[in-house]
């Protein structure tokens, strides 16, 4: 781009001063999280217009904005973070205070054991009636169940529906894949074909253009540290450790990460 025309780091430095929101500049803000993943898999031509978007969004102190999560029990923080904070209650604490939105709301809409069809039945009561201006999306791990009897393609089929309702509103997509599993240890082996759905919410993001937010590949290119600092409290639901690391790839993927922040450096001692 001429840089007489403006580029797209100026455009973000000015959108939010004194916030380094650039993936150019991404890299250096927390180190453990970004140090491994390139500017070029977390931010991609795909999801330029829709982060750019939510940047500027972001940068418009005088417009509160309204972000809905929903998805399956990860998303609810059901149980299995044993009283620690899920990560859209720690995207709260980063966006409502330490980012100075206060009047930001977070609307978490997530059910236990729901799949992709479960919210497209029940999208006017979960989603519509909220009017959200970004939706947050973590699905596909109940959809890849044996005796949920989704296949791949329905699990598709569905997931690009609901994608299309959130435009339709106005709103948002922010895509993620679910973090990983230890399909050796699930009871039942149910879910042993999860990559194939892994694969189609991937899919679904280049196709459509969505942010994604991709847990399973991060989660799978630091395995040793997912098992040595017990990042699940089972074979699939992430506990306090792993929901702050959904937070902070989340915090990355959408540039508004700070290694001045509470939230998004991970130095959370979960043992005391």
């Amino acid at each position: 781009m001429n840089p007489k025309q403006g580029s797209r780091r100026n455009f973000l430095f000015k959108t939010i001063p004194g916030i380094m929101l650039t993936v150019i500049a991404m890299p250096k803000f927390v180190k453990g999280i970004n140090k491994d993943i390139s500017a070029k898999r977390l931010y991609n031509l795909d999801m330029q217009e829709d982060l750019e978007k939510i940047i500027k969004l972001i940068g418009n102190k005088k417009k509160p904005l309204k972000w809905l999560f929903t998805g399956d029990s990860i998303t609810q923080g059901a149980s299995h973070t044993l009283g620690y904070r899920a990560y859209p209650e720690i995207f709260a604490e980063r966006i409502r205070f330490e980012m100075n939105r206060s009047r930001d709301f977070v609307i978490n809409t997530a059910i236990s054991g729901n799949t992709s069809q479960d919210i497209l039945n029940d999208f006017d009561w979960r989603i519509k009636q909220f009017c959200p201006d970004i939706v947050s999306l973590m699905i596909g791990t109940n959809d890849a169940a044996i005796i949920r009897n989704t296949s791949p393609d329905a699990f598709n089929k569905t997931l690009g529906s609901l994608i299309d309702h959130f435009r339709k509103l106005g709103a948002i997509p922010v895509l993620h894949t679910p973090n990983t599993i230890d399909t050796k240890r699930e009871s039942g082996k149910q879910r042993k074909d999860i990559v194939k759905y892994i694969s189609v919410i991937q899919k679904t993001a280049r196709d459509k253009k969505v942010i994604l937010v991709d847990h399973w590949q991060y989660w799978q290119s630091h395995n040793k540290e997912v098992i040595s600092e017990k990042w699940r409290n089972d074979a699939l639901h992430p506990n306090g450790k792993g929901h702050l690391e959904i937070a902070r790839l989340l915090f990355s993927t959408l540039s508004i990460c700070n290694d001045k922040s509470f939230t998004c450096t991970g130095k959370v001692n979960f043992n005391s």
